[in-house]
């Protein structure tokens, strides 16, 4: 259950946070049932999941708008002003894998910025939300960045050059930021391309840590898009931002004028 005191109407938050849990929950099930290979793992993880979510947000709050990266979308989310935008398993290949680093995303964007966001890691018993997030630790010189696994951006490549840092493999998006707003990296630099579902419910925990997010360029991240495809994002601690905006620049203006 998703409240256990009858005629308590939890807030957008707390919301967010019982949700990623309790779906964090099923996939645990689902993966130490042990009933399925890797592939056929993650399908039925994903699919468990985006049920309990879809069918929880359409009947606790029925007049928002929902996207999720495992339900067809009709549209009907453009002309609302609050949009739930969910990822029932950020991470599959590492959720199938037996990995830790694999994530549930639950997220709220008003007027189009994620405005509200819980993250759960369900595999380490760790849930981060837009409302209870830990205060920034020292910050480390030089910074550590994560990366993806298996295709990391070669501009994060270069800024860590640039920078002299230290790359960190790391599955789910979700995973990478979180990792940053526990202070075990300090710049999370993608560009690669995601889905608003992706970075929706990460980059409203980073903000709400104090963390700098944007995309690529500096520019504002904008979420309930017609076109969900988010090019880039950088969630980084505030005093990297003006370094690696700068150096993807220089890069950006390198391969332009080449």
């Amino acid at each position: 259950m998703i409240d256990a005191s009858p005629g308590r109407v939890l807030s957008d938050v707390d919301l967010a946070v019982r949700l990623a849990e309790v779906a964090g929950k099923l996939l645990v099930s689902v993966r130490s049932a042990g009933m399925f290979e890797a592939g056929a793992l993650g399908a039925a993880g994903d699919h468990t999941a985006n049920a309990f979510l879809v069918h929880a947000l359409r009947a606790l709050r029925p007049d928002d708008g929902l996207l999720s990266e495992e339900m067809s979308c009709d549209g009907s989310r453009l002309g609302q002003d609050r949009v739930w935008i969910v990822d029932p398993l950020d991470g599959t290949r590492e959720y199938g894998e037996g990995r830790d680093d694999w994530a549930v995303h639950v997220g709220l964007a008003v007027d189009g910025v994620a405005t509200i966001g819980a993250v759960a890691l369900p595999a380490v018993g760790l849930t981060l939300s837009s409302g209870s997030s830990p205060p920034l630790p020292a910050l480390r010189h030089p910074p550590r960045m994560v990366v993806s696994r298996t295709r990391p951006a070669a501009e994060a490549i270069a800024v860590a050059e640039r920078l002299r840092g230290e790359l960190i493999p790391m599955g789910s998006a979700g995973a990478k930021a979180i990792a940053v707003v526990r202070g075990e990296a300090e710049i999370y630099l993608h560009t690669g391309g995601q889905y608003e579902w992706d970075n929706c419910a990460p980059v409203a925990v980073a903000a709400a840590a104090g963390l700098h997010v944007s995309r690529v360029d500096g520019s504002p991240l904008r979420y309930n898009a017609h076109d969900t495809y988010v090019p880039d994002l950088l969630i980084c601690r505030p005093e990297f931002a003006e370094d690696v905006l700068a150096i993807v620049r220089e890069l950006a203006g390198g391969r332009s004028g080449s």
